[in-house]
């Protein structure tokens, strides 16, 4: 008999993750107490619930301003490398605590080093807090293991380097690369070098697409760039034509991304937050899984959007009905879709992620 479909059953069922950035999941008192370790003194509140509260109304106020002012006070109290140890280690522990059973976390190194760090350093504080966060899932009772993604800022000038530094540590943990930042004015193109680098070196990337810009962005990222996965990619829907009678008619661009089995790295709350719907059962997501798009369902941002796997994977079942066979096809598309090598997916798929879901589904 299956298991009912709740957000604590949810909660069991073997997960996997491919979009979240690090400085964007800090736990509210972790904040709180490195902000007092570095003397930081430009947080909004004083009280970890409180400032809980702050990120996600200002993720939800439709200010851009106001949600990056989330992340100038997360990244401004990451500057060394006990703080980035500390907030790697307890992110596996919180997604662990979810029940996911592959994460890849992405972070733009450039962005610790206000305080003198050099790159190399900061990538091996974090990998270090990966590996002990591991290790407390372990003792939990909880396998997880996770892969980093290391990302360039689009508006910068540093893609090249930062490419280079993911090659340098992927046997170390970092399974590729991402550029992230504003896409409207910096199309992927400005950073051809580096994907021209990391196909040489055999190297894997992902790049955000198709979140705030549209479809110039996606083809870009795919035809110029050679992009493995689309990180959200929502917008690929501006090309598929819905008829009064439900049919569906795709583009050529949506053709080739759904022929050629292109992940697209959906964050559901995020997208709502940055305009892409106006409520959840308005979300492309539904489409695009009606349509057998490879889709995976992500957090982002779990401080600024409030969220985890579960509560995303929950909200999808109210919004579109979906059930047990529904969300082992969103852990399975992620599964396959991950920068690790195609012998571990496939273990991690047919020894945890099928058995722990026919648990569920009885």
């Amino acid at each position: 008999m299956s298991t009912p479909l709740t957000a604590d059953t949810i909660r069991q069922a073997p997960k996997v993750l491919l979009h979240d950035h690090l400085d964007g999941g800090l736990r509210p008192a972790t904040v709180l107490d490195l902000a007092d370790a570095a003397g930081y003194r430009a947080l909004p509140r004083e009280d970890a619930a409180a400032l809980g509260a702050w990120f996600r109304e200002s993720a939800d106020s439709g200010s851009l301003v106001r949600y990056l002012e989330g992340f100038a006070h997360t990244c401004g109290v990451m500057q060394n490398e006990d703080a980035l140890a500390r907030v790697a280690a307890e992110c596996v522990e919180d997604l662990a605590a979810d029940g996911i059973v592959y994460a890849e976390v992405r972070y733009a190194p450039e962005l610790f080093t206000e305080a003198g760090l050099g790159l190399d350093p900061i990538v091996e504080a974090v990998q270090a807090g990966f590996r002990e966060g591991e290790r407390r899932a372990a003792a939990a009772g909880r396998t997880i293991r996770v892969g980093t993604l290391l990302c360039a800022m689009r508006q910068n000038a540093r893609s090249l380097e930062i490419a280079e530094l993911a090659v340098r540590y992927r046997d170390a943990g970092v399974v590729g690369f991402d550029i992230a930042g504003p896409e409207a004015g910096f199309p992927p193109t400005r950073n051809l070098d580096a994907f021209e680098y990391l196909r040489q070196q055999n190297a894997h990337f992902t790049i955000h697409a198709g979140e705030a810009f549209g479809l110039p962005s996606i083809w870009e990222a795919i035809q110029h760039c050679g992009a493995e996965r689309l990180g959200h990619g929502v917008r690929i829907v501006d090309d598929i034509k819905v008829d009064a009678d439900g049919g569906a008619h795709l583009g050529r661009l949506a053709s080739y991304v759904r022929d050629r089995r292109i992940p697209l790295e959906m964050c559901p709350t995020s997208n709502l937050q940055t305009g892409a719907a106006s409520a959840i059962e308005d979300h492309p997501i539904g489409l695009l899984t009606q349509l057998r798009f490879r889709v995976t369902v992500n957090t982002d941002n779990r401080l600024m959007s409030g969220c985890t796997v579960t509560s995303e994977m929950a909200a999808l079942v109210e919004a579109f009905g979906y059930g047990w066979a529904d969300l082992q096809w969103f852990t399975v598309n992620a599964m396959k879709s991950a920068f690790i090598d195609f012998e571990e997916r496939l273990d991690i798929i047919n020894t945890v992620i099928k058995p722990g879901f026919a648990r569920l589904m009885g």
